[in-house]
């Protein structure tokens, strides 16, 4: 889940909008855009989704 920096409304990363292409960055930037307010976010890192698996699987 990804909160949003701008609005606070928390989606799924597969949720929000990727690569807008606006930026011209070579190979397109990683950057998650909120779907509620459009203001781009930081995606979550990997070694982040590991730990909630684990925590996940403990419950």
């Amino acid at each position: 889940m990804i909160r949003c920096g701008f609005c606070g409304h928390e989606f799924p990363e597969d949720e929000g909008i990727r690569s807008c292409g606006k930026c011209g960055k070579p190979g397109g930037c990683r950057m998650v855009r909120c779907p509620k307010c459009f203001y781009e976010n930081p995606p979550e890192p990997k070694s982040l989704k590991t730990v909630k698996k684990l925590f996940g699987k403990l419950k």
